[in-house]
């Protein structure tokens, strides 16, 4: 093989390698993410993000050098007599390489797969078009509400938006399962963020302003200016339209925009755990890495509770960092609440039997909400815990390492 046609090989295969490899770290392509556990791969995983994330600060330089180093041999390959076997693979490298350097920033950027909403609406009840069954992310603020369903934040990844006069970011990622509301506030400053890739199957996004990543499910700044800081994380819930409209009558109501009705034809399915896709889809049984559990964190202490069982039981009680804990299933069998057991100076204990929810203490009845409705304690409302999702397992173990599972016995 003539020296020749290796000046021209090496930086055809460099570019090519260069786009390929800043976005093959972030995004689920197969061994890119390190497992689905925290099993001692952390420091790799991050290692690859930090390369990935290196690559897209100096991908505009590494292009001009690669470039400036494949003219001359280019121009000489195609200008010069050569057997024609090296000319039939330039041209083809080269053709690859265009082929390539278009898919990757045009077609497999995570911000490019899935996009923001360009027509975004949120109207109330009365307008609202989106079915009642359909699980949503509710948020309240200063006396306003909106409901966010899954099915469309799922795709968007996120949305922003104002409630009760606070600036919010609503954010979903549907390999992991999790939805979670911050502030955009970054050093004292409304941000903007898009959606960069994914770290552990979870989303990252990034700051307009330094450049920063972040984790989707925690808030964490895992690579760039802010690393180490977390966003502030804002207390949702899901449950279905029709029980948080039941809890919040004023409710507002994001609708789905018509630009990707195909998109949001495809997700149809996602909220109840039907998806077909093999990132998305739920595992019916319990504890394995797509088995949907409720994770709840409380005073630094985390645990994890089956959503099987929780389906089952209706009910189940336990104490976490400190707190006693009541997580309670809506008639539903998809809405859930969490709840601290304690009412004044009082810890509660409480049954669920011929369909009714009681506290052994005084007898009261009290509903999956946390209401008490008749008894003793009528009108007390137990304290919500803000911090329990609904999420897959694989994603809880891997950003709460030291997390325990539930084990009623």
């Amino acid at each position: 093989m003539k020296r020749s046609f290796l000046f021209f090989l090496l930086p055809v295969l460099l570019l090519i390698a260069v786009e390929v490899l800043s976005v093959y770290f972030i995004m689920p392509f197969p061994g890119s993410q390190l497992g689905l556990a925290m099993d001692g791969t952390e420091q790799a995983s991050l290692a690859r993000v930090e390369l990935a994330y290196w690559l897209h600060n100096n991908i505009i330089w590494l292009r001009a050098v690669g470039l400036l180093l494949l003219a001359y041999p280019a121009f000489w390959l195609l200008t010069r007599p050569h057997r024609a076997w090296h000319r039939y693979i330039g041209v083809g490298l080269l053709v690859i390489y265009g082929v390539v350097l278009y898919m990757v920033n045009r077609e497999m950027m995570a911000d490019q797969m899935f996009k923001q909403p360009t027509t975004k609406r949120v109207v109330p009840m009365s307008q609202n078009k989106i079915p009642l069954q359909k699980l949503v992310l509710g948020f309240e603020s200063v006396g306003q509400a909106t409901a966010y369903p899954l099915q469309l934040i799922g795709y968007h990844h996120q949305v922003r938006d104002t409630v009760g006069n606070q600036p919010v970011m609503i954010t979903y990622c549907t390999v992991c399962r999790t939805g979670r509301v911050f502030s955009p506030m970054v050093q004292g400053q409304a941000d903007e963020f898009r959606l960069v890739g994914m770290d552990h199957f979870n989303a990252m996004f990034e700051d307009k302003r330094t450049g920063t990543w972040w984790r989707q499910a925690t808030g964490e700044a895992v690579v760039g200016p802010l690393r180490g800081q977390t966003m502030l994380e804002l207390a949702a819930r899901q449950m279905t339209l029709g029980e948080w409209a039941a809890e919040h009558p004023n409710t507002r109501v994001l609708q789905a925009d018509p630009a990707f009705a195909d998109e949001f034809k495809s997700m149809r399915t996602y909220d109840r755990g039907l998806s077909k896709g093999k990132l998305t889809r739920r595992d019916s049984g319990s504890w394995q890495p797509k088995s949907w559990v409720i994770g709840v964190e409380r005073a630094g202490f985390t645990q994890a509770y089956d959503w099987n069982q929780l389906q089952t039981n209706r009910i189940l009680s336990d104490v976490v960092g400190g707190e006693p804990l009541l997580l309670a299933m809506a008639p539903d069998s998809v809405s859930f609440g969490a709840w601290s057991r304690r009412v004044g100076v009082q810890t509660l204990n409480f049954q669920f039997a011929n369909k009714r929810l009681t506290d052994l203490e005084t007898h009261s009845v009290w509903t999956w909400r946390g209401h008490c409705i008749a008894g003793p304690l009528t009108g007390r409302r137990l304290i919500p815990i803000p911090k329990a999702y609904q999420e897959f397992w694989h994603s809880w173990r891997s950003f709460h390492p030291d997390t325990k599972q539930y084990d009623e016995s």
